[in-house]
């Protein structure tokens, strides 16, 4: 999933499931800026610590509802999300920079496909790559 991202350095990224930290450690190798956000407030606390011991400062762990995005740290260069949902919430699409691309897992809980989002002169070009399998996305826009 980074891999579609095509960091390329000094880039800023949004990831939506932190889960245990170990993505946002790897993104944080890979770009300027990482903002991930998870839902669930222990396991951001978890996740905190763990990239804190990792050595990661460019990463900053958000508790919130991931459909919403961080606004106020937009536009985004690259958004990834580590959860599946019917379709891409649209507060993250409008958080996307200009030639920036969104990764996300997009079906229902019988599998999904990875959808890849170029945002190019205000239009979203979407691809769809491989099948996949991921944890439905939590949040008030995809409920």
């Amino acid at each position: 999933m980074i891999e579609h991202l095509r960091l390329r350095g000094g880039e800023r990224v949004l990831e939506i499931g932190t889960g245990s930290g170990y993505q946002a450690a790897v993104l944080s190798r890979l770009a300027a800026e990482v903002y991930t956000v998870e839902c669930f407030p222990s396991l951001a606390a978890d996740a905190r610590l763990v990239l804190q011991r990792l050595g990661c400062p460019s990463v900053r762990v958000m508790d919130a509802d991931g459909c919403q995005g961080l606004a106020d740290q937009a536009p985004y260069n690259g958004i990834i999300v580590a959860a599946a949902a019917a379709f891409i919430p649209p507060p993250l699409r409008a958080q996307l920079a200009d030639g920036g691309r969104l990764v996300m897992p997009v079906g229902g809980p019988e599998g999904q496909r990875l959808v890849i989002v170029t945002r190019q002169a205000g239009t979203f070009i979407e691809e769809k790559a491989v099948t996949c399998r991921f944890v439905p996305l939590l949040g008030a826009d995809v409920q």
